[in-house]
């Protein structure tokens, strides 16, 4: 088994915008200005979205090489429902997090539908954040 480490360190100071410098890449998470950020950056819930469809666009980047398929452009829509009482500390019945997330992608390639269909659902078992929503996963938490 091969096992890779991936670390991000990020930093939030007295606003609510959080900063982390990945790779050459400064990134920013912020809320917006109606919620008291500064609306520096997409918020951490848009952020997980645009995640997952990344990944499934890499991952399809790369089934598409293997398998030989001339994968001309991948459009990935990623959308999930959230009721926001739990994250406001708020009394509700709903987990705090997604009720459900939907993904729905169009696919330019010389595949039928049914092709494509079989592509994106392979595509999505092979991608780790994918992995990580549809399965649980342990969350360790500690101070420092």
């Amino acid at each position: 088994m091969s096992t890779k480490t991936i670390t991000v360190m990020a930093s939030m100071g007295s606003g609510c915008a959080i900063t982390a410098d990945i790779r050459e890449h400064h990134v920013v998470i912020d809320q917006p200005t109606a919620n008291g950020g500064g609306n520096q950056g997409p918020t951490p819930l848009e952020y997980f979205l645009f995640s997952l469809a990344g990944c499934i666009g890499s991952i399809g980047h790369i089934a598409a090489g293997q398998q030989k398929i001339d994968l001309r452009a991948m459009n990935i829509k990623v959308e999930a429902d959230l009721n926001s009482m739990g994250l406001l500390g708020k009394p509700t019945e709903d987990r705090t997090g997604f009720q459900q997330i939907r993904v729905e992608a169009t696919i330019d390639a010389d595949l039928t539908d049914a092709e494509k269909l079989v592509f994106l659902n392979e595509v999505c078992e092979r991608c780790p954040l994918h992995d990580n929503i549809k399965l649980a996963t342990d969350v360790v938490h500690c101070l420092v």
